[in-house]
């Protein structure tokens, strides 16, 4: 059976009123939504097929239809592009920069949720597969060794390592020359043991200086991968019957107050190089399975040097898809054109 101009009108028609309403959806209130002049007959056939297609559902014998996941998924992929509104107040609001990046996340997060009336969620930039751009180690003293790491970003990390005997400044400069050599624009998955017993072994009776600054920069590339993330809204919820119920609301307050769950939400989002910036999971489609009642809009900002994060968009199915997609571009290019200025 083929998803015609005319049937697709009336699913369109039928999520449209569904999003408004959260409640079935009947033949007589399509027959005066949409400009097609037809029959209440007509597009109970119609309503028919897309059911028996998967697009609509049935809830109980009497009622009207509601869309189904696959018919929130043909909306998404096929109606999302046809409108570009402009949000002015978060355009302005996020154009007055704010002195520390965590704060504007934080007021992004609360911005959204008040503009959308959905839970929200912005996760800090984080590192995509850093990588070493410079080691230099010079002398504090006759027993400590300063190792200054360098990775992508130009975030610095400071280690202190301490030696058994002085080094002289010729061990120092060769050393450095070593490390920087073998070492610089690797990720520290590219640092196998074939390569730290091969330096090891160049470095002779220092090797275990060697050991140690590969450690220190695996603890670096590490800090750098903890995960912030800030969440709003979460009271929003209890908006939506369908998600209002007490066991569901509870779970999904939790998930996102304790944000384990939404981390990994994000690394997903953040691995995925064929997003083009905006990812939408319907249902059971997204990785919390305490939200297979709900859809979630995610967004990719890149704030340069690799630096990604994640800005988020939880509620329920019957969500305005439109608008949110609209906040949340508004929001990834105001958040880039801020950290470039």
């Amino acid at each position: 059976m083929q998803l015609d101009e005319r049937k697709m009108k009336i699913l369109q028609a039928i999520i449209r009123n569904y999003l408004e309403t959260g409640e079935p959806v009947g033949s007589r209130t399509i027959s005066k939504y949409t400009d097609l002049n037809l029959s209440s007959a007509t597009i109970r056939n119609e309503m028919a097929d897309l059911e028996e297609m998967g697009y609509i559902l049935q809830p109980h014998t009497s009622a009207g239809r509601i869309p189904s996941d696959a018919g929130y998924r043909l909306y998404v992929d096929t109606m999302m592009e046809e409108k570009q509104r402009e949000v002015e107040e978060l355009k302005e609001t996020l154009l007055k920069k704010e002195d520390k990046l965590d704060n504007l996340l934080k007021q992004t997060a609360k911005l959204l949720a008040t503009s959308t009336n959905y839970a929200t969620m912005v996760s800090a930039p984080v590192m995509h597969r850093n990588k070493l751009k410079f080691i230099q180690l010079s002398k504090v003293n006759a027993e400590q060794i300063l190792a200054v790491i360098v990775i992508e970003g130009n975030v610095i990390k400071n280690t202190i390592l301490t030696v058994d005997e002085e080094f002289s400044d010729e061990t120092m400069l060769k050393l450095n020359i070593l490390l920087n050599t073998h070492l610089n624009g690797l990720s520290i998955e590219e640092i196998n043991l074939a390569m730290i017993t091969a330096l090891k072994q160049q470095a002779g009776i220092h090797s275990e200086i060697i050991s140690e600054v590969i450690d220190a920069v695996a603890e670096a590339i590490h800090d750098e991968e903890d995960l912030q993330i800030y969440t709003s809204g979460a009271n929003n919820i209890f908006r939506y019957p369908e998600l209002a119920d007490h066991e569901k609301a509870s779970e999904l307050i939790s998930t996102l107050e304790e944000k384990q769950a939404l981390g990994e939400l994000v690394h997903e989002t953040l691995a995925d190089e064929n997003s083009n910036g905006i990812q939408i999971y319907i249902g059971k489609e997204a990785p919390i399975k305490t939200m297979d009642d709900c859809s979630i809009v995610t967004a990719t900002y890149e704030l340069g040097e690799g630096m990604k994060g994640t800005i988020g968009i939880i509620g329920p199915k019957r969500m305005d898809y439109d608008k949110v997609v609209d906040n949340l571009k508004t929001v990834m290019h105001q958040l880039d054109s801020l950290y470039k200025k």
